[in-house]
């Protein structure tokens, strides 16, 4: 009776998460306590490593719960104290109420947006077009929006077209329920016409996914560390994004350049075209759509629309936090599309809950990083650099640190580093200018390489679209290794033959000027 109690225990653990999976989890938790008792900083690493190996198989078993035992374990043990977790989670707050109710106030959007990337697909029939259409609409949204708030549009919508064929192969009608996540009732014939869909869905996510990064280090509002570095150098929104210009500009160009050349090259898991069937299915739907629109429906695209106007400027103008205009999305939405019953409303937060509660636990793991200045060593080697060494010691570092921590935490910690060492005078004024430039360009472009280094990729690899088009943490690495040498190349030759030339041309122009920032306390995220 007692060994079948322990293997029903052993059973449940995890679920159907592989054996290995189960003991590999299980030999981190006993050997943590051990490792933390000789050397503290060496656990902190070790946990480091063991988180990343949880992200890296999220299609295995979903990382939050393996993820979460590990940094319960490491807070009950001293690596971290739930008071530095608590802090890490409060300076977040912006990038948590945004996955909460930005990415549901999205999915009161679907049928706009349906709308809107169905006609692109069905009239642009150029892979390498449509890639490049992607790229550059993702880039350009994320200058302006966050590129969390982007990727949660791109994953809408590809879980929009994924149901329509999948229904449709399935020999399903449009009214009948259809479960798109399983592929029983598939036809035989149908299956590798999914599966060059799938390789189809995947490129375009990839694509989408690093013109966020693109065009979210070019401006103070794509992504959350660009906020706590422009806050830090008080810079507004244009001299933001002039200081970035000689990285950032060059970068997007040979972005865009390298997704036209993957589509034609067809390296690295691209090229995939869009099967015809698939093509024929979608363009009939969206046929059908045109003529089975009511009065009711059309006025609910015109909401919608209207609502993605004020999305838009709410957030390029920075009205309110990103959150709470996410909230006011859901409340316009809802209140003039007439879904106003709370049932209908919790489908909303299904996709983002789970990588909100994901995503804290992170920030558990960063507490961890804090307490023990892991990165303490690497901070004081870079700062013992002068001029331009400096410059691309803080570039790679941060790239380096942003491949396996989170970019939001690395652009915080050395940006008040920074301060500090301008406050020392270790550094002087115009010197924390460009390496201000250093670490937001070090921390959003590498990063792209893993789905840990930005929130975004991550927030890709965890949806409910990964598993459907068979997105894993290997695959999303292969798939952005060519993105990431190229754009690691450009940033790093601009970071060292552009960046002080294209600065100095800009203060003789009067484009820039000299200021100060030691003449009021600047605002850093409160990393210390």
């Amino acid at each position: 009776m007692a060994s079948s109690i322990q293997k029903a225990f052993f059973a449940n653990f995890l679920g159907n998460a592989p054996l290995w999976y189960k003991q590999a989890i299980l030999l981190f938790l006993v050997v943590n306590p051990i490792v933390a008792s000789v050397d503290p900083f060496v656990a902190g690493w070790l946990l480091i490593v063991e988180f990343i190996f949880t992200l890296a198989m999220a299609l295995k078993c979903y990382p939050l719960q393996p993820g979460g035992l590990l940094t319960i374990e490491a807070i009950i043990i001293g690596l971290a104290s739930p008071d530095v977790v608590m802090h890490e989670i409060e300076a977040n707050i912006e990038v948590i109420l945004l996955l909460i109710f930005m990415v549901a106030g999205i999915y009161f959007m679907k049928q706009l947006l349906l709308y809107i990337f169905t006609k692109l697909l069905v009239k642009v029939r150029s892979k390498a077009l449509l890639s490049l259409s992607f790229c550059f609409a993702a880039a350009f949204l994320s200058a302006f929006l966050d590129a969390l708030t982007v990727i949660a549009v791109v994953i809408a919508v590809a879980t929009g077209f994924y149901a329509i064929y999948h229904k449709v192969a399935s020999g399903k009608q449009a009214e009948h329920d259809h479960d798109h996540t399983t592929d029983d009732e598939l036809k035989q014939q149908h299956r590798e016409e999914l599966e060059a869909f799938r390789a189809f869905l995947r490129n375009l996510m990839m694509h989408a996914g690093v013109g966020t990064a693109l065009g979210g280090v070019c401006t103070q509002v794509g992504e959350p560390q660009n906020l706590i570095i422009a806050a830090a150098a008080h810079w507004d929104f244009i001299e933001f994004y002039l200081r970035m210009a000689a990285i950032t500009v060059p970068t997007l160009i040979f972005g865009l350049l390298t997704c036209f050349a993957l589509e034609k090259l067809g390296w690295f898991g691209y090229g995939a075209q869009l099967p015809p069937a698939v093509h024929q299915i979608l363009a009939e739907f969206d046929k059908k759509s045109d003529e089975e629109r009511t009065a009711k429906d059309n006025a609910a695209l015109v909401v919608q629309g209207l609502i993605g106007v004020w999305l838009v400027i709410a957030l390029a103008l920075h009205l309110a936090s990103v959150g709470l205009i996410g909230l006011s999305v859901i409340v316009l939405a809802t209140a003039f599309t007439g879904i106003i019953e709370e049932h209908r409303l919790g489908h909303a937060f299904e996709e983002a809950l789970p990588f909100t509660a994901l995503l804290t636990v992170f920030f558990a793991v960063v507490a961890v990083i804090i307490q023990q200045d892991l990165f303490a060593p690497v901070i004081s080697y870079v700062l013992s650099f002068d001029g331009r060494e400096q410059l691309f010691g803080v570039f790679v570092a941060n790239g380096l640190l942003s491949m396996i921590s989170d970019n939001v935490f690395v652009g915080t910690v050395y940006i008040t580093e920074m301060v500090d060492a301008l406050k020392e005078g270790v550094i002087d004024q115009d010197q924390f200018y460009l390496l201000a430039v250093a670490i937001n360009t070090g921390t959003n472009l590498p990063s792209v390489a893993t789905p840990n280094g930005q929130a975004a990729f991550l927030f890709l690899l965890t949806s409910a679209i990964a598993p459907l088009i068979r997105l894993s943490y290997g695959r999303m690495v292969w798939m952005a290794l060519p993105y990431t040498i190229v754009l690691v190349i450009v940033s790093l030759l601009a970071t060292e033959f552009l960046l002080m030339p294209v600065t100095d041309w800009m203060y003789d122009a009067g484009w820039l000027t000299h200021h100060s920032i030691l003449d009021a306390a600047p605002a850093t995220g409160g990393h210390h």
